[in-house]
């Protein structure tokens, strides 16, 4: 006589299954703090564009630089606490998130920003992409705002460092799947990349104030758009390029030699945390148990 195993329940069909591992985030977007975080960041995109936009002189745009950097705290403030409301960030991303900063600030004088060596975005980028998105987003805003209150740093450039972080660390979560070495060739890649665009925006914060106006490379209101983005190019490229050239080698050489330990250490304090919420199961329609 055959002996027969019993076999295990099946999972009712509505049961609220959860992603795998490499799917799960430390902050979890729910549609709040989703929307909050789109609107905030087409806000920052208009902060970086307006030389594009406003002509300096009209309609009271003398002050958009002043409002521009309490709006984009308070939207900062938004993200962050709309994610709390909306279930996102649970004690211990908070307390990551902390931890996280508070070397981030301690890593930034390191560098000094000397030839364009920043030792603040390589752990951005490593962080954003162990954590995901929301968290890199949230991640880059609190480490430059800690970092300028420990060196000083605070003022009208500051919202601007923190969107540009804000928008590294949240690429990175963005990033494809990929492990071994092929991962840590892509997030050099992309550390390298996004040195480069972090310095490019943040030289559209300044430019329209820092040249004299004669300038063949200075911005000039009422000129055509495409006269405009000539001369950018041709500020960032002889004021800059040399300086993103540094942090872009700076990120590249330390996401290939730090990143596999890092990449470590951080994919294992998530799993310890914990981050993935319990499975839970629903009753099927009609409250029948399902059949083995």
């Amino acid at each position: 006589m055959a002996l027969t195993l019993p076999r295990a329940p099946k999972a009712p069909h509505d049961a609220v299954r959860r992603p795998g591992r490499d799917d799960v985030h430390a902050v979890r977007l729910g549609r709040t703090s989703a929307l909050a975080l789109g609107l905030a960041t087409l806000l920052g995109v208009v902060a970086f564009c307006w030389p594009f936009l406003v002509a300096p002189g009209r309609a009271g745009s003398g002050a958009v630089a002043p409002l521009m950097f309490g709006v984009l705290l308070l939207l900062v403030l938004a993200v962050v606490f709309a994610a709390v409301a909306d279930g996102g960030i649970d004690a211990k991303a908070l307390a990551m998130l902390g931890v996280l900063s508070a070397v981030e600030a301690g890593l930034r004088p390191l560098g000094a920003g000397t030839a364009g060596i920043e030792t603040v975005f390589f752990v951005l980028v490593l962080a954003g992409r162990v954590f995901g998105p929301g968290f890199g987003f949230a991640l880059g805003c609190t480490s430059l705002f800690a970092s300028a209150l420990l060196t000083g740093g605070v003022g009208p450039w500051l919202p601007y460092q923190m969107f540009g972080s804000a928008w590294v660390a949240m690429g990175a979560g963005l990033l494809p799947r990929a492990r071994g070495k092929v991962e840590l060739l892509m997030l050099g890649a992309y550390g390298a990349l996004s040195a480069y665009l972090y310095g490019f925006l943040l030289n559209l914060s300044f430019w329209p104030f820092s040249l004299d106006p004669g300038s063949g490379i200075a911005y000039q209101a009422g000129l055509p758009f495409a006269e405009l983005w000539r001369r950018y190019l041709v500020f960032d490229a002889t004021t800059s390029l040399g300086w993103d050239t540094g942090r872009a080698l700076t990120n590249l050489v330390l996401v290939l030699v730090t990143g596999p330990a890092l990449l470590a250490v951080l994919r294992r304090a998530a799993r310890r945390a914990a981050f993935r919420p319990p499975v839970e199961f629903r009753p099927p329609p009609g409250g029948r148990t399902p059949t083995p």
